[in-house]
């Protein structure tokens, strides 16, 4: 890092700090954030270095990758991540700075005027230093709820400026006590003040203090009452997105404060969200009003059995059914089928440039649209395979587990099983080369130019009519696990989220989805037994069907199901190019559905 900029071993100190002229660097800079500062102290930077000021130009390269790194306050830890990262490159971490360099923030870090900055130096010098100073996290904390409580600081690194101050407050315990309470307060009133003017600030406040668990009991039934009054105030101005984002956190907590019959009326309220924006849809996109009528029935399952009377909530299901089916077979002129030749020589090249220089959402569909399996050729390559090469296919063959188990074997002569298993092993291959030729290098364009966050995907996985209800964030967590490179976490969590959209969705249609004892116990069938039902290529049609039985299911594949639910994938097989297609799969099927849902007037990425 330092010694392609400035000499390794320079000392900087306070003095060389005061001349740096640091302050004129970032006291200029519009809509001011950590991104922004980073820009302005890197230009400073060059610029004092061109002027012979090594020593402040080193004092300013050091504020610039302090302020360029991401900040992940979920992580208590680890909170900081590169900017970027591609070929096994990547910009500052904490891990990066020396010691020299981590004293000389602690030094300056209680001068900076700047609460963002100083936050984040101290921040740094708490993680980093040995042994750790509880001054350094107080110091941090106190600067990051320095930062207003209102929309416009949020979206600008406040919002992961004040959770970071909140989870650092629980590290030290009893010595911030006093500053948890403050915080809370400090959260509260300016939720209690929220308008419909501050759009979603309210939202992401409610969010803070339950994702923190920092309010009481008493707490609940107003926070919930407040958000009501804003979900109304949305509706009656027409503003369909905000409103049900309102009436469904508002029904959280009513469940939270235990009235069953207000958060039923919530939800209700949201369902019907979801209804008149599909019908206000209906003529213009026929497929968003699909989507939205399929959201609308979603909304309503989730009402408990006894609640659903005074909604009504079962003959709507029906209403609403009938209109997604309308809306369903009108929407089958609006496909366009997008087809090409791929020299395979620039199959690099063409997937980075489908990415490339595109707005967020526009790349994250081309990286969504790069490959497409079709069953329906892999299985006549597979036959033509077995009738070219007869002896290869005359004898059975057994598959074996990494430690040596045999866990399928394959039939010998031209069956179906022999059919089969040949369609897996064309398959396996059709993956091998759409991620080590296309997927890959098309995500590292993705990273380079887009800073995509958990609550992008969350915001996605919300309009997805594939993703279950209450189950977004988890499908989010797993989609930004793998666009952060981490997948080992993506396919754990992914794996059996996949499972539950299964049964959600075979149980949605009326399918039996558990297996009864002989002894009356009630047992959930896996996705082994789920995805050979005969109902499910109806629901999930024969491409979506094959793949999830492929990837996920057969033994003469990844058997990706069988082996995360058993603990049999090791650290290399999580970074498989099987994983990697399992998390591109998942982008795929929120995002298929959900950028119709952004490009229907719904807030973008």
């Amino acid at each position: 890092m330092s010694e392609e900029r400035y000499p390794q071993d320079l000392t900087v100190t306070a003095e060389h700090f005061a001349n740096s002229g640091w302050k004129a660097a970032i006291g200029g800079v519009e809509r001011k954030r950590y991104s922004t500062m980073r820009s302005a102290l890197s230009s400073a930077a060059q610029q004092a270095m061109s002027a012979d000021k090594i020593a402040e130009g080193k004092v300013l390269w050091l504020l610039a990758d302090a302020a360029s790194m991401m900040l992940k306050p979920e992580c208590r830890n680890a909170p900081f991540t590169p900017y970027y990262q591609m070929s096994g490159k990547h910009s500052a971490l904490p891990e990066d700075f020396s010691a020299a360099d981590i004293e000389f923030f602690a030094q300056i870090a209680g001068q900076v005027d700047d609460a963002r900055l100083r936050g984040r130096l101290a921040d740094l010098a708490w993680i980093r230093s040995q042994p750790r100073d509880p001054k350094h996290a107080l110091m941090a904390i106190d600067a990051y709820r320095e930062l207003n409580l209102d929309t416009k600081t949020w979206i600008k690194d406040g919002g992961k400026c004040w959770e970071r101050a909140i989870r650092l407050a629980l590290t030290l315990g009893a010595g911030s006590r006093g500053r948890i309470a403050e915080m809370r307060d400090a959260i509260l009133k300016a939720f209690h003040s929220a308008t419909t003017d501050d759009v979603h600030l309210a939202l992401w406040l409610s969010d803070l203090l339950n994702e923190q668990q920092l309010v009481q009991e008493s707490d609940f039934r107003p926070i919930g009452e407040h958000l009501e009054t804003l979900a109304k105030a949305f509706e009656s101005s027409g503003d369909l997105h905000c409103c049900r984002g309102y009436f469904e956190r508002a029904s959280r907590w009513f469940e939270k404060a235990g009235d069953a019959a207000k958060s039923a009326e919530m939800t209700a309220a949201f369902a019907e969200g979801w209804a008149r924006h599909a019908q206000a849809s209906v003529g213009n996109s026929d497929h968003a009003a699909a989507i939205f009528y399929e959201k609308a029935i979603q909304a309503y399952r989730t009402i408990p059995r006894a609640e659903r009377g005074p909604h009504q909530a079962n003959e709507r299901i029906g209403e609403l059914r009938g209109h997604l089916n309308k809306a369903s077979e009108k929407s089958l002129g609006e496909m366009n089928v997008i087809s090409g030749e791929i020299d395979i020589s620039k199959i690099i090249k063409q997937a980075q440039d489908a990415v490339r220089g595109k707005k967020a959402t526009d790349a994250l569909g081309a990286f969504a649209n790069l490959y497409r399996a079709d069953p329906k050729a892999i299985r006549a390559s597979a036959i033509e395979y077995i009738r070219k090469y007869p002896l290869s296919n005359l004898m059975p063959a057994t598959v074996l587990s990494p430690d040596g188990r045999v866990i399928a074997k394959r039939p010998g002569m031209n069956d179906e099983g022999a059919i089969w298993a040949g369609m897996i092993e064309h398959y396996n291959r059709e993956i091998d080369v759409a991620v080590t030729g296309q997927i890959l290098p098309a995500l590292e364009i993705l990273m380079q130019e887009h800073r995509l966050q958990e609550n992008d995907f969350a915001h996605l996985c919300m309009q997805s009519p594939i993703v279950p209800i209450d189950r977004e964030r988890l499908w989010a967590k797993a989609l930004y696990a793998g666009y952060d490179h981490d997948f080992v976490t993506a396919i754990h969590l992914l794996c059996p989220q996949m499972e539950h959209m299964v049964r959600q969705r075979l149980k949605a249609a009326g399918a039996q989805t558990t297996t009864l004892s002989q002894d009356g116990i009630e047992t959930e069938n896996g996705l082994g037994t789920l995805i050979e039902m005969p109902e499910v290529e109806n629901i999930l049609g024969p491409n979506l069907t094959f793949e999830i039985k492929a990837l996920f299911c057969s033994p003469f594949g990844p058997n990706l199901r069988n082996e995360v639910a058993h603990g049999l994938l090791s650290l290399d097989n999580c970074r498989s190019v099987y994983s990697v297609y399992a998390w591109w799969l998942g982008i795929c099927l929120v995002f298929d559905t959900s950028v119709r849902c952004a490009q229907s007037q719904c807030q973008p990425i």
